[in-house]
């Protein structure tokens, strides 16, 4: 009989994967350092913007040059009063600065909040004041809603930036034309107090700060908690971010000259690490991409600068499927080799079809926010299981415990609890010492990260999600996951996306009933009737929803899982007003 301890995974690593890896005693920062001594005059990004009417306008910008930039504004914010430990918050989407700033405040001995710049501004104080960051770093597009929540925090300074600053002229000219001023871009005078972080790299460049930065040292607050209810930080020390980095590049093996696509947001950690720092520790180019919601952006930038490698979630692979000028063979997108999709559960139709459109293998894996960020992935070089998140990273321990005890290894095969221990776990979440204490369990010597995660293990050593274990709902006594509810709905040809949630019986107080919100393709239709009838072919007489609704988009976080919450909000919301 197999055990998790025996690691069967590691008999299917392809030749050149090492079981185990070395970690080098460095801060996360000293990655880009080594690869700005070794390849100076690299590419390491690209600003890329289609404007209407315009076109493309873009800027690179060397390894030299960020590594230069980054020490200039890590000395500007030692000198700003940033002292060891404080968190700085970034509110900026994919731009040049953000990588600037990501790096600088590592530097400055910080510790990074990042958060979506597009989240309600009452979501982004809550963030700012849980962590109590005392600076944020914004673009200028967000400089208006900073300034609203501002007075109700503790932050001192605000830096600006503009997206068009490392354009050339004619970039900047044509973005202020096209952009600056109707986009809300532009900013005509800065408050007190406020200034442009391109007049602190003029003021300090040269210069860098003398802050000693351990590896134990922490980096990184990531919010997580999207999906179930109140946000939490999860502190990821240096150490963490380069082991994860490194485990995620022995497994990958990027090639002398990849070019990475940077689709997925950097505010997250799948785009953080698996992107960013991946990218980094090996002197590979990224083309930054602004908004990813903007499909017809990544297509064009895709066409334009031939990737290698695109991480991404399904519903961008899905929308980049079902795009016209994809569709109609207009653009090339064979440049890419391999794809990485996280965040939410990839449909086997999902990866057919975008690797017939692409001729890339379009790879499952998984991962969280608190162990940042990647944890397994299906091999590159090997068998691509259906349904399957793959194989895990070295040096990751990985058992499947019981839902009763949460203790007991659950047979071979069988489902239960996915609970890992590795080197990139986090240290726990940030003033939440319960939290921490359900989350990170002490047992054989190891700290083992309870994920929430319904799992399996096969004989092979690969792993399957079945869902989430707060999402599990009760019909008529039996365990439903919505997870398998979705997956045998998006078969059905007329599918584009469906969430499935359970909702408060109707008609049996106590009880749950299974919805399903579907969101058709383009020019299909299909009847409740004939949805029912599809799943009753694939699923047990309970597993079938008894409701539909046929909704134009779903709820969803930042990289792009389905908030069920939110579903189960809109069907409560939607029962209030009818009986008012």
């Amino acid at each position: 009989m197999v055990a998790y301890s025996d690691k069967p995974w590691l008999r299917l690593y392809a030749e050149g994967i090492p079981h185990t890896l070395e970690y080098p005693p460095l801060p996360l920062h000293a990655l880009l350092s080594k690869s700005a001594r070794e390849k100076p005059e690299y590419v390491a990004l690209v600003t890329t913007l289609e404007l209407p009417l315009f076109g493309r306008v873009e800027s690179e910008m060397t390894y030299a040059e960020l590594e230069r930039y980054s020490n200039a504004f890590a000395a500007a914010l030692v000198d700003m009063g940033l002292k060891k430990g404080d968190r700085v918050a970034l509110v900026m989407p994919n731009i040049a600065a953000f990588v600037i700033s990501f790096y600088a405040v590592l530097k400055a001995g910080g510790v990074v909040a990042a958060t979506n710049p597009t989240y309600p501004s009452e979501k982004i104080q809550f963030q700012i004041n849980d962590c109590g960051a005392r600076f944020i770093i914004t673009m200028s597009l967000y400089y208006d809603k900073v300034k609203e929540i501002q007075p109700d925090t503790k932050v001192k300074s605000v830096v600006v930036t503009n997206v068009k600053e490392y354009f050339p002229a004619v970039g900047k000219f044509l973005f202020t034309l096209a952009k600056e001023k109707k986009e809300g871009h532009r900013v005509e005078q800065l408050a007190e107090g406020d200034c442009w972080l391109q007049d602190l790299l003029k003021q300090y460049d040269g210069q860098q700060s003398n802050v000693e930065v351990t590896p134990d040292d922490l980096a990184l607050f990531q919010y997580t908690g999207g999906t179930t209810g109140v946000p939490k930080a999860a502190m990821a020390p240096h150490k963490a971010l380069v082991a994860n980095t490194l485990q995620i590049n022995a497994v990958c093996q990027p090639g002398d000259n990849e070019i990475y696509l940077g689709a997925l947001p950097m505010f997250h950690v799948f785009g953080l690490v698996a992107v960013l720092g991946a990218a980094v520790q090996t002197g590979a180019r990224i083309i930054l991409i602004i908004n990813a919601r903007e499909t017809n952006d990544v297509i064009g930038a895709i066409n334009k600068y031939k990737p290698t490698l695109f991480h991404g979630v399904p519903a961008l692979y899905n929308a980049v499927n079902n795009n016209p000028i994809v569709r109609s063979g207009e653009v090339n997108l064979r440049s890419l080799r391999a794809c990485i999709s996280g965040s939410a559960p990839l449909s086997p139709a999902t990866k057919q079809e975008f690797e017939k459109l692409t001729g890339a293998k379009l790879l499952e894996g998984y991962g969280m926010s608190e162990a940042p960020t990647a944890s397994h992935v299906n091999p590159l070089r090997g068998e691509n299981r259906t349904g399957s998140i793959g194989l895990p990273m070295p040096d990751m321990d990985i058992r499947i415990v019981s839902l009763d005890d949460e203790v007991t290894d659950v047979p071979v095969g069988e489902i239960g609890e996915l609970v890992m221990a590795g080197p990139q776990v986090m240290c726990g979440y940030y003033g939440m010492p319960t939290e921490t204490a359900n989350a990170l369990r002490e047992r054989d010597g190891k700290v083992w990260l309870y994920t929430g995660d319904i799992a399996r293990m096969d004989e092979d050593g690969y792993f399957y999600i079945v869902d989430r274990k707060k999402d599990m709902a009760l019909i008529g006594g039996f365990g439903v996951y919505p997870n398998a509810v979705e997956k045998a709905i998006k078969e059905h040809p007329a599918v584009f996306e469906v969430g499935v949630a359970a909702i408060p019986h109707p008609e049996k107080e106590g009880q749950e009933a299974l919805k399903a919100w579907v969101v058709l393709n383009p020019g299909m239709s299909i009847t409740e009737k004939e949805l029912m009838e599809h799943c009753s072919q694939r699923l047990a007489r309970y597993e079938v929803p008894s409701r539909y609704s046929f909704v134009d988009e779903l709820p969803k976080s930042t990289v792009g899982k389905t908030l069920r919450r939110e579903l189960i909000r809109m069907e409560l919301e939607e029962s209030e007003r009818a009986l008012s």
